[in-house]
């Protein structure tokens, strides 16, 4: 049975929110739940609840990280945060994957300190499908590195395209530089750099591309810094919700409820693809999941499930062995050094 270590501390809605959706994810899915954080607290929420017929421990610590505390502030004084000791335990072998809705930055940079990155990456990163209407199109970064160097955005762009061919199955995927014109020259002065490495990386490289043609689909691997990235999805997450309510008020007049319903829930996902609320950390060496800070209990159970695919699918292994590869025959002896 694959064992998952929860973060049961992090997050707008914890504790009662991730327990709660933590004890249906390992039921409805056939996975054992570790529990981390203050025991009494947990405990006094599971006896809300018949967990007879499941593998749950809980392991005590009464450390947390809160959001607005540096990362490397976390690591020097909180050794035994929740985040930590989540991660702790899939270094030494106690659990198959983490899952935490708390700090970004704290859980980046605990995985990175535990567990380590993959040979070549200089700081790893999430990303993936996020609109239904470009389902072939991924994003990278989407909100771990807030800042990022023109040689990290080339990082990128490799995990990028190794997800793409190893994941999504996309041969040769497209590689391209968001930024606000699609001429060479265009962006700040990041991306202008960056876009010269590209250019030399052996990626498939097709240049810039603007916001409007992110969403027909035009590339396969769009490439930003995680602030531009998380603002992208944040954004069709809204809109998602927006247009869904707007149309749901048109229709309510003249649909009948299951088919108004019906029509609302598919625009939904067309816009917005991520709605299991949870990205994986790709580049560290271990499956580290990135919930969504206002997860609900649903969100949570949802999560399990796509954790224990990536566990059950060795996406780790498999995306170690396409950097490698990628690294070793794409980019050019020149490029190679720091990357």
């Amino acid at each position: 049975m694959i064992k998952i270590a929860v973060d049961a501390m992090g997050g707008d809605y914890a504790p009662h929110e991730i327990i709660r959706g933590s004890i249906d994810g390992a039921r409805r899915y056939n996975a054992a739940v570790v529990l981390v954080g203050d025991k009494k607290i947990i405990q006094n929420e599971l006896h809300q609840f018949d967990i007879s017929d499941l593998s749950i421990k809980i392991i005590h610590t009464d450390e947390s990280l809160i959001e607005g505390e540096s990362p490397a502030f976390a690591i020097r004084n909180k050794s035994n945060s929740s985040i930590m000791l989540c991660v702790k335990l899939v270094r030494d072998g106690e659990a198959d994957a983490v899952i935490s809705a708390g700090p970004t930055g704290g859980l980046v940079a605990s995985a990175v300190h535990i567990l380590g990155t993959f040979e070549g990456i200089s700081r790893p990163v999430i990303g993936g499908p996020f609109m239904g209407f470009a389902s072939n199109t991924v994003l990278f970064d989407i909100g771990s590195n807030i800042d990022s160097r023109p040689e990290q955005l080339l990082n990128f762009a490799m995990m990028g395209t190794v997800y793409a061919e190893n994941i999504m199955g996309i041969k040769n995927p497209t590689v391209a530089l968001a930024s606000i014109g699609s001429e060479e020259g265009k962006g700040n002065k990041v991306v202008r750099e960056a876009y010269e490495l590209f250019k030399k990386s052996g990626l498939n490289f097709i240049g810039n591309i603007e916001g409007n043609d992110i969403v027909n689909g035009k590339v396969n691997v769009v490439i930003c810094d995680g602030f531009v990235g998380n603002i992208l999805l944040k954004f069709s997450e809204g809109l998602s919700i927006a247009v869904s309510n707007w149309l749901e008020g048109r229709l309510s007049q003249n649909l009948p409820g299951e088919e108004k319903d019906k029509i609302t829930v598919e625009l939904r996902n067309c816009i917005r693809i991520t709605t299991y609320n949870g990205v994986i950390l790709y580049g560290v060496n271990g499956i580290i999941c990135k919930a969504h800070g206002n997860s609900r209990a649903q969100d949570f159970s949802n999560i399990i499930a796509v954790v224990k695919n990536a566990v059950e699918s060795d996406v780790v292994n498999k995306l170690r062995t396409g950097f490698c590869n990628i690294r070793k025959n794409k980019l050019p002896t020149t490029l190679r050094s720091g990357y």
